[in-house]
C-alpha cells in the first residue's frame, strides 16, 4: 500500500499541470485551462475519485482522459504550490478545495 502511495505522489509530482478535480455534476474539470472532461471508459480507475492526474486529453466525441491515476489534494499543494497559487487561480468549485488544503 505504501509502494502505491509513493508511486502516486511520484507521478503527481511530475503531472501536476495535467489535474482534473470531479465537480459536482459528476463530470471532471480540468485545472487551470478549465476543460470538460470524462474519464475514458477503458480506464482502470473505476470510481470517481476527487482529484485525477491523466496523461493524455483524448477529444472524440466527448473529449476523455485517459491513462489517469488518483491523486490527492494535499500532495497538489505540497508538491507544487508554485502551479497552485491561489492568487492567480481561475474560480471554480476546485478553488474552495484547495483552500482548505492550504489552510
Amino acid at each position: 500500500s505504501f509502494y502505491f502511495t509513493d508511486i502516486r505522489k511520484a507521478l503527481t509530482a511530475g503531472m501536476f499541470m495535467q489535474v482534473a478535480y470531479k465537480q459536482r455534476t459528476g463530470d471532471y474539470l480540468t485545472m487551470k485551462d478549465n476543460q470538460l472532461v470524462h474519464i475514458h471508459p477503458g480506464s482502470v480507475v473505476s470510481t470517481k475519485p476527487e482529484w485525477v492526474i491523466f496523461e493524455e486529453f483524448a477529444l472524440t466525441s466527448k473529449n476523455y482522459i485517459r491513462t489517469v491515476t488518483v491523486t490527492r489534494v494535499d500532495w497538489l499543494v505540497e508538491l507544487a504550490p508554485h502551479y497552485f497559487e491561489l492568487d492567480n487561480f481561475p474560480e471554480c468549485e476546485a478553488k474552495a478545495e484547495l483552500e482548505q488544503a492550504y489552510a
